[in-house]
Parts: C-alpha cells; sequence; structure tokens
C-alpha cells in the first residue's frame, strides 16, 4: 500500500483579498525569512515538541562577571554550563538518523548561537566550546555576531552544531517555546533575567538573579524526567560559575 505523503488531507492555505477590507503593503520575504520559515515549519511539523521551562539562579555569575575584564556576556557562561549537561546527558548531543530509527551520539560540543539580524533570523556555531574559555567563547559569539550582521555567514560558520542557543534576554519575556533546530534534538531559550526574593536560612529575605530558562526537546529522543535534570544540572553549574571560567 502507498503512504499517504506527509500533510496530505490538510486544507488549502486560506486565499485572501485583504484590500478588499482597507489599504494594505506587500513585502517579500527576505531570502533568509524565505529559507528559514521553510525549516521551522519543517522542524514544528516533524517533530513532537515539549517545552520544559525553569528558572536558573545567575546571582553568582553576575558577581563574578562584575571582577572580569573585558566583562564576558552571561550568554558565554550559559554556553559553558550547557556544555557540562551535554557530557553529563549524551542523549541530548545526538541527532536522529535520516531513517529516523537510529541516533547518533557526538563526541564534540559545538554550540549554535541564534543571531538576530536586519534580514531574518541565523544560527552561528561556536565550535569546540569544551576546550575554549568563557572569555574565548565570549570573543567568538561578538565576531560571529558582527559578521552576520554586516556581510552575512558564509555556511561553514553555520554548519556542525551539537544544540542551539536562543536568547531574547535583552529584550525581555519570562519564557518562550524555542522550535527545535534539527537535526539536533533540543535547543535552549533564554530570556531577560529578574530579581526575585527568596525565603533564607533564618526567615530573611534574600534576593537572587534568576534566569528564565526555555528547554524545548524531541520527545522521541527525550522523556521530561530527563529534560528536567538537563536544566537542573545547567543551573548547578551556573550557580558555581568559577568551574566554567576555564576549558
Amino acid at each position: 500500500m502507498e503512504a499517504t505523503p506527509f500533510g496530505a488531507g490538510l486544507p488549502p492555505w486560506p486565499d485572501v483579498d485583504f484590500s478588499a477590507f482597507g489599504e494594505i503593503e506587500t513585502r517579500p520575504l527576505s531570502r533568509i525569512q524565505s529559507l528559514t520559515a521553510g525549516f521551522l515549519a519543517r522542524n514544528w511539523v516533524a517533530i513532537p515538541h515539549v517545552t520544559h521551562q525553569d528558572d536558573a539562579d545567575i546571582t553568582a555569575v553576575e558577581a563574578l562577571r562584575a571582577t572580569l575584564d573585558p566583562k564576558p556576556g552571561t550568554l558565554s557562561f550559559v554556553v559553558k554550563a550547557l556544555v557540562a549537561a551535554l557530557k553529563a546527558f549524551p542523549q541530548f548531543n545526538a541527532s536522529l538518523d535520516a531513517s529516523g530509527r537510529n541516533v547518533v551520539l557526538k563526541k564534540y560540543f559545538n554550540i549554535g548561537i541564534a543571531i538576530d539580524t536586519p534580514r531574518g533570523l541565523v544560527v552561528a556555531v561556536v565550535r569546540d566550546c569544551d576546550r575554549k574559555t568563557v572569555a574565548e567563547i565570549a570573543s567568538d559569539i561578538a565576531a560571529l555576531s558582527a559578521k552576520a550582521r554586516g556581510r552575512g555567514l558564509p555556511m561553514s560558520d553555520m554548519e556542525g552544531g551539537c544544540m542551539t542557543i536562543s536568547s531574547l534576554g535583552a529584550i525581555g519575556g519570562t519564557g518562550f517555546t524555542p522550535i527545535v533546530n534539527a537535526p539536533e534534538v533540543a535547543i535552549l531559550g533564554m530570556a531577560k533575567s529578574e530579581w526575585k526574593p527568596r525565603r533564607g536560612a533564618t526567615d530573611a529575605i534574600e534576593w537572587r538573579l534568576k534566569l528564565p530558562l526555555s528547554l524545548s526537546y524531541d520527545h522521541r529522543v527525550i522523556n521530561g524526567a530527563d529534560a528536567a535534570r538537563f536544566v537542573r544540572h545547567v543551573d548547578e553549574s551556573l550557580a558555581s560559575p568559577l568551574q566554567l571560567v576555564t576549558p
């Protein structure tokens, strides 16, 4: 029996004459937006997404950052914490092969960074993050971001990622649902950090800087309990940031 094509039977996209309701302006999507739209639609439909959300305590990260010159961004610490979690949970540093029947476990640690550019969203890959310092990772992110927002990134700077980070912390938000960047099996979203009160040991109020994290994952490969443990591992690493400064 011939298999039914994926998506067959869905109603067609609405074809609406919007000008019938008022003045409009039509603009074509940029080339990057057009390419990204296709990949995101495929990933959202083809991957059974689940998103786990939690807060990480980055009070110690903020205190350490203040002592460093140059001062690296929080994102570079999260990259190092993510690498530590990938080592502890290798099923996250993986991909399904084209058949969907085999999991490919990776022994390298290249982290994708989603970059907002005037032409659309791109993902640049910082390579060998397990061998680099926080300062080196911060420098790589800055260089890739400048290149992406300038003349653009070559394909070689966008290939070979193990897991992607999408950060909206500079803009705002308390959480979101990032779409897995296939063939990866998970993606970590960062929202805006916020100072929150915590009950101390003597019932005194302590203020802690909390970073909202949103982990979307492919439920075919990763279960919910491991996703929760993975985010907790990231949080524990960020709570002791001195161990993250060096490779």
